[in-house]
């Protein structure tokens, strides 16, 4: 109704309520209220200084988009994590070092960019909470992270992951789980090679520009063979060949983390602590349609980790490449 004959007539109901006789109220018909004159819920919002970001008010919890960039945050305001509709939180350029676990509270949050903050971590908490079946699309880029954990890769809804501009020294290990992903880049890290798994990505993008990547070494193995195999080695192994399932109500939970990053020979089969690892040339177009250039010689091979399970495995691998390159 018109606000002010609705202001009018509940005033009327309470004179009624206390007695005051009918004859003298000021009834009078409600108005229908005009569509101008209706507020519809606030679904977007965009600050873009810290002269505009709201103090006393709360956030209207309808908003769907939330944008607060060069407001110079120092954290993430807990009115923002209340928000339980939000899709997409752009919270770029301000001084945010650290990610509360609580931002996984935001079940429908698709979207989430940090680009130029100071963070130093992503945090494993993050990666098991729900952004695993809404998180689309991450922008961490020009922070200060040197790693992202194993539990990184359970992020599996991602289409979109920027890295750029951090200290990584390596790649989640994982990778080959991000089975969405299409768009990714990180230049302009610290990367001396790529995971083994980064292999089985399918990319429409791939930026790997301004890393130090090391000269590939298949001829100089770093060899972390234990023979005979430890009875350890022996039981990851036969677990993980034959699909057995485990988890910490059946295993102390460093062995199950261990064979949470159990490596992938060649031929196969899985490997643990006892393994040999080289690394070699990968022409990135096998994993990605468009490939920016890796350095400024026109260059687009990267050097991979490869492990193989036993020398048997390693020799047959020797026999093919000194063949193909000889």
């Amino acid at each position: 109704a018109n606000a002010s004959n609705l202001k009018n007539f509940l005033s009327a109901v309470r004179l009624a309520h206390q007695g005051t006789d009918l004859g003298a109220l000021p009834l009078s018909a409600l108005v229908p209220a005009k569509t101008s004159e209706v507020e519809k819920p606030k679904t977007k919002m965009i600050i873009t200084s810290r002269r505009d970001y709201p103090l006393t008010k709360n956030f209207p919890y309808s908003l769907e988009h939330l944008q607060a960039s060069y407001c110079k945050l120092a954290r993430i305001d807990t009115r923002v994590l209340c928000l339980k509709k939000l899709r997409k939180l752009d919270l770029s350029h301000n001084h945010i070092k650290q990610l509360p676990a609580t931002i996984g509270d935001l079940v429908c949050l698709q979207e989430l960019n940090l680009h130029d903050n100071h963070l130093e971590s992503f945090s494993v908490a993050l990666c098991n909470s729900t952004l695993q079946k809404s998180l689309q699309c991450l922008d961490l880029s020009q922070n200060k992270i040197k790693a992202l954990p194993i539990q990184f890769c359970q992020l599996r809804e991602l289409v979109n992951l920027k890295l750029d501009d951090n200290e990584l020294i390596r790649l989640p290990f994982k990778m080959g789980q991000l089975d969405h992903l299409r768009f990714l880049s990180a230049a302009r890290n610290k990367l001396p090679f790529l995971p083994s798994d980064f292999r089985k990505l399918s990319l429409e993008n791939l930026d790997l520009f301004g890393n130090p990547f090391e000269q590939p070494k298949p001829l100089v193995p770093n060899v972390q063979l234990k023979i005979p195999l430890t009875l350890l080695e022996c039981t990851a192994r036969a677990t993980i060949n034959h699909r057995i399932p485990y988890g910490c109500h059946l295993l102390p939970s460093h062995l199950c983390e261990d064979l949470e990053v159990a490596k992938t020979c060649q031929c196969g089969s899985a490997c643990l602590s006892s393994f040999i690892q080289i690394t070699v040339t990968m022409n990135l177009h096998h994993v990605a349609h468009t490939v920016v250039l890796v350095d400024n010689m026109g260059g687009t091979d990267a050097p991979v980790i490869c492990y193989f399970c036993s020398l048997d495995c390693y020799s047959q691998f020797l026999d093919r490449y000194l063949q193909s390159n000889g």
